[in-house]
């Protein structure tokens, strides 16, 4: 039964080793404190540097929220792993792109996850989609459609603030910069998480 199996999200962001893995393993950290077995959180890349592990400083990043950076590898982003998808949260606008040249179809169910987590504080203020505490997961496959809904109040006026800075190959002080623009956003959908949660 559809109820049955995990909530699917994926994020994504370029090779797959700095961006999305951070999001991946500190989403699925933080959702399985909140509801346990309802999320199955991954990532992929656009150009993914397949089978590598994260980076080190996006390890330390995940350590440092309480995630656990071991035993992960890089992979490439393919129509089947998008089908297979409930949530896509990509890390720029870009991505967001190429996800949709692969499959136009994941247009409602994609966002970039700056801009996801805006649109969540949207839905909260309008007091809409309370989860039914009997199915988490049926609430949040349908919370993209809802999301989808209120995009236009969740603009912002300039748009590299729905990116995510790509800090590869560059200065410990852009890892910095990407975990201040990347933990907010984590933090807004864990908290929604919670409170639609009743947890």
């Amino acid at each position: 039964m559809e109820s049955n199996r995990p909530v699917r999200i994926l994020t994504v962001c370029t090779g797959n080793i700095c961006r999305s893995p951070v999001a991946e393993r500190l989403l699925q950290a933080g959702l399985d404190q909140i509801l346990p077995d309802v999320f199955e959180v991954r990532s992929a890349g656009t150009r993914a540097l397949v089978d590598e592990p994260m980076q080190p400083q996006s390890a330390e990043i995940v350590r440092t929220y309480g995630g656990f950076p071991d035993g992960f590898l890089s992979r490439q982003l393919t129509a089947k792993i998008l089908r297979e998808s409930d949530l896509v949260l990509t890390m720029s606008s870009n991505h967001r792109g190429e996800v949709l040249q692969l499959d136009a179809s994941l247009l409602k169910r994609t966002f970039t996850i700056r801009e996801f987590a805006r649109m969540l504080d949207v839905v909260a203020e309008r007091g809409e989609g309370a989860a039914p505490t009997s199915d988490p997961a049926s609430f949040w496959r349908e919370l993209p459609r809802l999301a989808a809904s209120v995009r236009h109040l969740a603009l912002t006026h300039e748009p590299g603030e729905n990116d995510v800075v790509d800090p590869f190959r560059r200065a410990p002080e852009v890892y910095r910069e990407m975990e201040d623009q990347l933990a907010p956003a984590i933090l807004t959908i864990l908290r929604f998480a919670r409170v639609t949660s009743g947890a």
